[in-house]
């Protein structure tokens, strides 16, 4: 089986190496490797062209292309059927491209109909983990993205940064949703899976990427992803309990506290229940401190109202291009 690996880039200077050391180290080399460059601005190409000893290095150029843009056009001009896809900020463990191919049957594509949603072999996620440089990255890594334990494959939504799929899988959805820049991958794998049926999970196939360094980029990057989400009218109903809980419970439960004292022990445990997903993975990864301990919450709430602010600029965006 050959394949492409599809990767799209932007001003990725301080960090390209790390991932294309990480692909010349792979136990199975890609057949090609596709590079999109979205129009960089700093020695990005350069870098990159520097493998091109040691990699079939295959590079074009969309200038002023999104991620979603930079991703279709990577993969229209992959020559081989089987197509694996990672972000330019990642690095892949050696055995990731091994890990995913296994999970890919023949190359026949089967549209499924069948509604008790079946595992199609032409579609592969493979995992991701966070790569901490402080406590802060620590806390944050383990605040909003799960252990491998806590994942249900039949109902993992992949990210782009670790999957791959058939060509021919990609073209039959549309590609990526090109009008849309955050949250992209959702609504191409939510595609992917209405017609072919479930991903293969492919646990070991691992992408590692450094969390956002600071509080103020986590949440513009929350603030941009809910906006995604309400661009793409997902998930209206985990969004309306957020706000039912911020704008109604809490200030009643902070009322109530004050009327009752005693009501301040209910508020603490549901602030641990709040919590306690990122503790038990601080927990289990060895990585507990106090410091750690006292992000996560600021974390959670920092993050939570990036989303209420992005989510309904995101709505009203749908609202005025209800034709995309």
């Amino acid at each position: 089986m050959k394949v492409s690996l599809a990767i799209t880039v932007l001003n990725e200077s301080d960090h390209i190496r790390r991932l294309f050391d990480s692909v010349v180290k792979q136990t199975r080399q890609p057949d090609e490797v596709v590079v999109c460059d979205g129009g960089s601005k700093d020695n990005t190409l350069d870098l990159i062209r520097e493998y091109s000893n040691r990699l079939p290095l295959k590079i074009v150029t969309k200038e002023g292309a999104n991620i979603s843009q930079g991703r279709n056009e990577a993969i229209r001009n992959a020559s081989h059927e089987i197509v694996a896809v990672t972000d330019a900020g990642v690095w892949l463990e050696e055995r990731w491209l091994e890990e995913l191919l296994k999970g890919i049957g023949d190359q026949r594509l089967e549209i499924k109909s069948n509604l008790q949603s079946p595992i199609s072999n032409s579609l592969v996620a493979g995992f991701f983990q966070s790569d901490p440089q402080n406590i802060f990255e620590i806390a944050l890594g383990a605040t909003t993205l799960p252990d491998v334990e806590e994942i249900n494959p039949q109902k993992f939504l992949p990210s782009s940064r670790s999957v791959a799929f058939l060509k021919k899988a990609w073209e039959a959805v549309g590609g990526y949703p090109e009008w849309l820049d955050f949250s992209e991958d959702v609504i191409f794998d939510l595609k992917m899976r209405q017609k072919f049926g479930d991903f293969v999970f492919a646990p070991k196939a691992i992408a590692h990427f450094r969390p956002r360094p600071t509080l103020f980029s986590f949440m513009k990057q929350y603030f941009n992803y809910a906006k995604g989400d309400g661009k793409a009218n997902l998930w209206l109903k985990i969004h309306l309990v957020r706000y039912v809980t911020y704008l109604i419970v809490v200030p009643l439960g902070v009322y109530a506290a004050w009327v009752n004292p005693l009501l301040w022990y209910a508020g603490a445990l549901a602030m641990v229940a709040y919590v306690r997903r990122p503790l038990a993975r601080l927990i289990r990864q060895r990585r507990l401190s106090l410091v750690a301990l006292v992000w996560v919450p600021v974390i959670r709430v920092a993050g939570d109202v990036a989303k209420m602010l992005g989510y309904p600029i995101g709505v009203w965006w749908r609202i005025k291009n209800r034709n995309v």
